[in-house]
């Protein structure tokens, strides 16, 4: 609600003349035991809320921006005191030729801090300008607490909404990479007119209605993407035969929440890289486990002897399941791949969310 305020303030150019009244709501009744009458301490208080706007203004608007935004550090220096001299000056001048003429009594006291009464003599004084500078800049460090407030609250907006958009991206990547994987398993099965073909078209529908209708989530329950895992692992035992030797162990609650489509790929990976080339039997071995708070998954699978140059290449699938990693779990995973002459292996850690 503040933020939306302060927006919709920023953008009509009103926050200055709000903010004027908010000091001056503030400060005049603190001091009303101190001045004579209340028409006395209404235009006091004006004029001293009016100059210290007006400085928040000019440092805020044009400074700020010219100077400063632009990295001339020693330029804002320079008109930054050129303008506290100036509005000091203002200050002395109104004092000594208008409020201490009209209003004597209110300043015996105020005047015995001066040695010299002169306007040359007040304006040398040094710690009266700093106390002076001090009280005309107080409003102009709250707008600017406000302001980086609002920037960093829109900042963060903006850093929300690119990485949902970078990770539909990467899911809309994912999502035809799978079905073009498990397509070409079916195609094979029909060419063989299997018998296995219906149960592979069911195994396929539920993964693609939990892929398309049931994951639009950042985070889904694990047990979902357990028993995706299983009707994938169905659809490869089905396609395999007794080619490759399945593994999968698993030492959860199912409660626990994950990204999904994350496992799911390091175990696609290992049927494209490990199954798909080898002439004799392959393995891989999968478990999912917790300790503490964080989850742990590991995949091994078996190389073939000859393998292809492009099996050496990071795959699409782990490129893709990296970025997630740096955007749905930054500085809580850790990934080690281990790619050996005879074994490929991902190990996973995630802090659970």
């Amino acid at each position: 609600m503040l933020q939306k305020i302060y927006r919709y303030l920023e953008a009509s150019n009103l926050k200055y003349l709000v903010f004027w009244l908010i000091i001056f709501a503030f400060s005049a009744p603190v001091s009303s035991w101190y001045y004579t009458s209340t028409s006395e301490l209404l235009i006091v208080y004006g004029i001293r809320s009016t100059l210290q706007i007006l400085m928040a203004l000019v440092i805020i608007e044009f400074l700020i921006p010219l100077f400063l935004n632009k990295g001339k550090k020693i330029g804002f220096g320079i008109f930054l005191t050129l303008t506290l001299l100036v509005f000091y000056i203002i200050c002395t001048i109104i004092s000594k030729y208008y409020l201490e003429p009209t209003y004597p009594t209110t300043y015996i006291n105020y005047l015995k801090r001066f040695p010299d009464l002169s306007l040359i003599g007040r304006l040398t004084k040094i710690s009266e300008f700093i106390s002076k500078s001090l009280y005309l800049l107080y409003p102009t460090f709250l707008l600017l607490v406000f302001k980086l407030y609002n920037d960093k609250q829109h900042l963060l907006k903006l850093n929300e909404q690119k990485k949902t958009a970078e990770l539909t991206a990467l899911k809309n990547q994912l999502n035809p990479h799978f079905l073009f994987n498990t397509l070409n398993n079916l195609y094979a099965l029909a060419l063989k007119k299997s018998d296995d073909t219906t149960k592979v078209i069911q195994k396929l529908s539920n993964i693609l209605d939990y892929i398309l209708y049931r994951c639009n989530e950042n985070y889904v329950s694990l047990d979902k993407e357990i028993d995706l895992i299983e009707n994938y692992l169905s659809l490869e035992k089905i396609r395999y035969a007794d080619r490759v030797k399945i593994s999968f162990s698993k030492n959860v609650t199912g409660q626990e929440k994950i990204a999904p489509l994350l496992l799911l790929t390091f175990i696609e990976n290992a049927f494209k890289h490990g199954v798909k080339e080898e002439i004799n039997q392959a393995s891989i071995e999968i478990n999912i486990s917790k300790k503490d708070e964080q989850l742990i998954f590991n995949v091994k699978n078996s190389k073939p002897t000859r393998t292809n140059i492009s099996v050496n290449k990071e795959s699409i699938g782990l490129k893709n399941i990296k970025k997630q990693l740096e955007l749905l779990y930054p500085k809580a995973y850790d990934l080690i791949i281990e790619n050996k002459s005879n074994s490929f292996s991902a190990n996973l850690k995630l802090d659970i969310i």
